[in-house]
């Protein structure tokens, strides 16, 4: 069938991307089209320039599973991204895939959307090919005004920590996956047992910091957390150390080691810091898990 297409990297699948979608949809409604996303197994940037590649938001199933939540695709075509690739002329990717592979009738991105080798691809050079139909739409800003909702507005903001403004940007709360592994189990001699969670090297983390969020299990069951991400400064963790991520589960008592988890940060309490003393830390914990739970209550009501 006919389609109408969007191409991109899709990193975080949101407010912006989602706008993308939606439009997409009703275009293709209106010249009875079905929908497709072209997107890759892995952001271009790794591929092309490693060395400052960004985090990312999503992994690829993170990805499909939000764009198949938009409601808005009927197909979505993951393309390996590899050197060669990398160095294909946007011509030759709009008539095997788009062309060929999809039959498109109409492609919607982004006004400022590149591809192909030296970023030569744009919205010129598919209008100029005459194959379908272009519509380039501009970028969407964020709710309060201060720049147009982008994948690195959002890495910017998860980074500094600022979980919320991130989930605004993003349609949902940022989220980690991974799976538990053991600790060093300071947590539990010191009363607050924790899920270690083992998270993929190219993942985005959040700043450090302790932070109150919901902890996902496979089987779909949602326990309020509190969550750190940090080095552990307290017990002479060196500044050079990657970071770790701990969720201490409020009201749970159960072996969670080698499950798979889902980590949603709902807001920051406060920044990582080095105690004085075990004792002196243990005294703030117990302080940031009765923050950690009347912020998500709040924030429930």
């Amino acid at each position: 069938m006919p389609t109408a297409v969007t191409i991109g990297a899709y990193d975080g699948v949101h407010t912006g991307h989602q706008a993308v979608l939606a439009e997409l949809r009703r275009l293709a409604s209106e010249r009875g089209l079905s929908t497709a996303v072209v997107t890759f197994d892995r952001h271009p940037a790794s591929v092309v320039r490693p060395e400052s590649a960004p985090k990312l938001l999503t992994d690829l199933d993170q990805k499909l599973e939000a764009l198949r939540a938009t409601g808005d695709v009927d197909e979505i075509v993951v393309v390996p991204f590899d050197h060669a690739r990398s160095q294909e002329e946007p011509e030759d990717f709009v008539q095997e895939v788009l062309v060929d592979r999809l039959a498109a009738r109409l492609v919607v991105v982004g006004e400022e959307f590149h591809f192909g080798r030296a970023r030569r691809g744009n919205v010129a050079l598919l209008r100029a090919l005459g194959l379908f139909d272009v519509v380039g739409l501009p970028l969407v800003q964020a709710r309060n005004g201060a720049a147009p909702v982008s994948s690195t507005a959002i890495r910017a903001a998860v980074a500094a920590g600022d979980v919320e403004f991130a989930a605004d940007l993003l349609g949902r709360p940022f989220e980690i996956r991974g799976q538990v592994v053991p600790g060093d189990r300071r947590g539990r001699a010191l009363g607050f047992p924790t899920a270690n969670l083992a998270v993929a090297a190219e993942m985005l983390l959040p700043g450090l910091g302790i932070y109150a969020g919901w902890y996902e299990r496979p089987g779909g069951s949602v326990h309020p957390a509190a969550v750190s991400v940090g080095r552990r400064p307290t017990f002479g963790v060196g500044d050079g150390a990657p970071p770790v991520v701990e969720a201490y589960l409020l009201d749970f008592d159960g072996d969670l080691y080698g499950e798979r988890a889902r980590l949603r940060f709902s807001s920051r309490l406060r920044d990582e810091e080095r105690f004085e003393s075990v004792e002196a830390l243990v005294v703030q914990m117990t302080r940031d898990v009765a923050e950690a739970r009347a912020t998500l209550v709040r924030r429930a009501q």
